[in-house]
């Protein structure tokens, strides 16, 4: 197995040149099959996390996901970037609290939300979203853990037609110390460009919501990383849904689509 430190290294060398696809697995067998199938990090999805639990998003604790994280890091050589929501606290010197937390779990990243921890359907407002990435950076500073500060507004979630002020968030949040950016919901091409450019020299995240625009497009547009959030694990959803409403309805045959045993028990018994 890798050591903390190694797999931080790498993290930080990933953010410094070309683009890469941090998929978002759920548990620790999904994050070794990522790692199966060659890709080189991954990030938590707090979404799929939470289903896993029987649980919505956003209803999990700070202690439930920081035991999904230290599992998750025993279990798997790649770089982990967790979705770590809005801290878990409000004020700057909670949320620093929480940061400490995180990096004792051995991850490599970890992403900041603006969405109120108390209403998730609103949004910190700038100066307060600010401080708290101030309190972030001092954090890992503190540790000189090397961990990759994500910052994260989820403003185009909640207004898709808000890209400006998405991006002004954006470059003020990476003013306050934020080593990579992210505005999950942008989908206009150039849009992504725009934000590319505003908060160069620092790595813009972008979350795959248009289906017909590939990795290599994203690349050319300047994105640095991107991820698929909770679409994984709603992929894996779906299936088990149409296959057990089949078997509901007196059918079988979708079971036919699953891959064998045996194959599965070569991955999970030639990883970590």
């Amino acid at each position: 197995m890798k050591t903390t430190a190694e797999k931080r290294a790498r993290f930080r060398e990933l953010h410094r040149s070309g683009c890469f696809v941090l998929p978002n697995p759920w548990d620790v067998g999904s994050a070794r099959m990522m790692e199966h199938l060659g890709f080189e990090a991954i990030a938590t999805t707090s979404g799929g996390f939470a289903w896993t639990m029987g649980r919505p998003d956003y209803s999990v604790t700070i202690d439930n996901v920081l035991e999904h994280l230290v599992a998750l890091e025993k279990n798997t050589d790649l770089p982990i970037n967790a979705d770590f929501q809005s801290g878990f606290a409000r004020d700057p010197q909670s949320l620093a609290a929480n940061v400490d937390q995180v990096i004792d779990t051995g991850i490599a990243g970890f992403s900041i939300e603006d969405r109120d921890v108390e209403s998730i359907d609103k949004l910190y407002d700038t100066v307060l979203a600010v401080e708290r990435i101030r309190a972030a950076r001092e954090a890992i500073d503190r540790s000189a853990s090397g961990v990759i500060l994500v910052a994260r507004t989820e403003r185009l979630l909640i207004d898709p037609s808000a890209v400006r002020v998405a991006t002004d968030t954006l470059v003020a949040l990476a003013e306050a110390g934020a080593d990579c950016l992210y505005a999950p919901g942008v989908r206009n091409k150039s849009d992504i460009a725009a934000m590319v450019q505003a908060v160069a020299p620092k790595p813009l995240n972008v979350l795959a919501l248009d289906r017909t625009t590939g990795v290599t497009e994203l690349a050319d547009l300047g994105v640095r990383r991107i991820s698929v959030g909770s679409s994984l694990a709603k992929v894996g959803w779906s299936a088990i849904i149409k296959a057990t409403k089949q078997i509901k309805s007196g059918s079988f045959a979708g079971l036919s689509e699953a891959d064998s045993a045996g194959d599965l028990n070569k991955v999970f018994g030639g990883v970590a």
